[in-house]
């Protein structure tokens, strides 16, 4: 039975429980109401541990991942290179390039001239973070924040850099962040998805986002992302066809669920069980999702906190404020991904609207968390998929220069959820071009975040084909030094 469990884990429903198990009736009712997943059919991870139940005491229960999509330049906005002013037009060293590639946009270039940013820096609260003039709003929560300097990665170029940091590997298929939370973990609302994503799009270049960036990839299709979209029907073929009645759709759902429990009965099939469970699902979420939608019951206070366009669908503000609505309704990982940043060219000019676009609703969020009480067990992330080049693209003009991609270095920030705030963790050497202290991988960053809701990143695993899964697949490691 144990090994049936392990093998079949979160597609176990009752009547298999029930059959397979001698349990009194009282110690069932004890364990329903101490674990809400025991007996819903969600089971066990590898480890042997019930969804809801994490490897030790969590800081964070949720998480917002506000993911700049596109890779913002970290020289306009957190990283600040005054030798890059100073060298503007003059070629990168060849001790500070080495041997590193270089993407084929800028390799056929006879130099590369280096650039320093339009935008001037200040220094923000305890840590006397540098903040660029593009992002006053942040600057005001900087003793919120933990800015992270020296994260790197492998893949130089966008879609590669992007599923690898949402999923841990460059290819497809595999589970995304969200998917291996809604595993581990389980939901905290019934009513809601434990994995839903928010889309938005600024002035600039544009890179794809796709179904396999919130995919449950190999995991139970329960897991995988829910998206949320900013027309009259934020999710799509939730309501009830024309002509049926709520009580019919039930009538149909009970009806439906009787044949699907013979069809597992017969082919053990653990999707059969995940089909019941988001046909379920849906049915519940007809009333929840009206309600967590809809802003028009907002304070006239939020709306000026997050600014006039909290208030516009699809906005990047407007997915900040709908964040914060479904974290506080008990969904565990909300993803937002915010499209524009990929800047090779006119970047003065693209990147002061995109800041723009997200610089007041950002800090809005945390903010808004924290006066609710909330931020302690949220965590905020901000940050793209990989960093900008010192050096320019194309020719350069301080009016109309480009970067290119660089995924040795670039910037993230954090808040709440268990880390230390108003840090300044790891940075660049004086060209902004390579790691000096404390760099933090992807698979590191995957492994801390895990950490702070309660996981250990090398025993939360999922065993497909003959191979134990991990997110941080047989890498990373906890940054404890920005950890409360």
């Amino acid at each position: 039975m144990e090994k049936e469990v392990i093998e079949h884990g979160f597609s176990m429903n009752r009547r298999r429980f029930f059959t397979g198990v001698g349990m009194g009736i009282g110690s069932m009712a004890l364990g329903s109401l101490l674990m809400p997943d025991l007996f819903s059919g969600s089971g066990s991870t590898e480890t042997g541990l019930a969804p809801g139940i994490p490897h030790f005491a969590p800081k964070a229960k949720r998480v917002i991942y506000l993911f700049q999509n596109g890779a913002p330049a970290q020289q306009e906005l957190f990283d600040y290179k005054p030798l890059l002013r100073e060298m503007t037009g003059k070629e990168i060293p060849a001790s500070v390039r080495g041997m590193q590639r270089l993407t084929g946009m800028t390799a056929y270039q006879s130099s590369l001239p280096l650039v320093g940013s339009f935008v001037d820096f200040k220094q923000y609260g305890q840590s006397r973070a540098w903040i660029s003039d593009l992002m006053p709003y942040t600057a005001k929560i900087a003793d919120d924040l933990c800015f992270i300097q020296s994260m790197y990665t492998e893949a130089i170029n966008h879609d590669p850099a992007l599923t690898f940091l949402q999923s841990g590997a460059q290819q497809g298929n595999r589970p995304s962040m969200g998917a291996w939370l809604s595993y581990g973990l389980g939901s905290e609302n019934k009513n809601l998805p434990a994995f839903t994503v928010l889309l938005s799009r600024g002035i600039g270049n544009g890179q794809g986002v796709y179904s396999k960036l919130w995919t449950n990839g190999f995991l139970d299709s329960v897991h995988q992302g829910v998206q949320f979209s900013k027309g009259e029907d934020p999710v799509l073929y939730l309501k009830d066809a024309e002509g049926l009645s709520r009580g019919e759709r039930r009538d149909m759902l009970d009806k439906l669920a009787e044949l699907n429990d013979l069809s597992y009965q017969e082919f053990g099939d653990p999707e059969i069980a995940s089909r019941i469970k988001q046909y379920e699902m849906a049915y519940r979420m007809q009333t929840a999702v009206p309600d967590v939608m809809d802003l028009s019951k907002e304070p006239d206070s939020i709306v000026n906190l997050y600014g006039p366009d909290c208030l516009v669908p699809g906005t990047f503000a407007a997915n900040c404020l709908l964040a914060r609505k479904l974290s506080e309704s008990g969904v565990r990982f909300v993803q937002l991904y915010h499209q524009g940043w990929d800047q090779h060219g006119n970047l003065p000019f693209e990147i002061a609207k995109q800041a723009k676009d997200v610089d007041q609703a950002s800090a809005a969020l945390v903010t808004d968390l924290k006066q609710r009480g909330l931020l302690d067990e949220t965590l905020v992330i901000w940050g793209g998929e990989f960093g900008r080049t010192s050096y320019t693209q194309g020719k350069l003009s301080m009016d109309n220069y480009g970067r290119d991609h660089h995924p040795r270095c670039f910037s993230i920030w954090m808040a709440g959820g268990g880390v230390k705030p108003g840090i300044v963790h790891g940075e660049t050497d004086e060209f902004g071009y390579n790691i000096a202290k404390d760099p933090v991988h992807v698979h590191d960053f995957h492994a801390t975040v895990l950490h702070m809701l309660g996981l250990n990143h090398e025993q939360l695993i999922f065993k497909h084909q003959g191979r134990r899964y991990r997110l941080t697949d047989v890498s990373g490691k906890v940054v404890n030094n920005i950890l409360v």
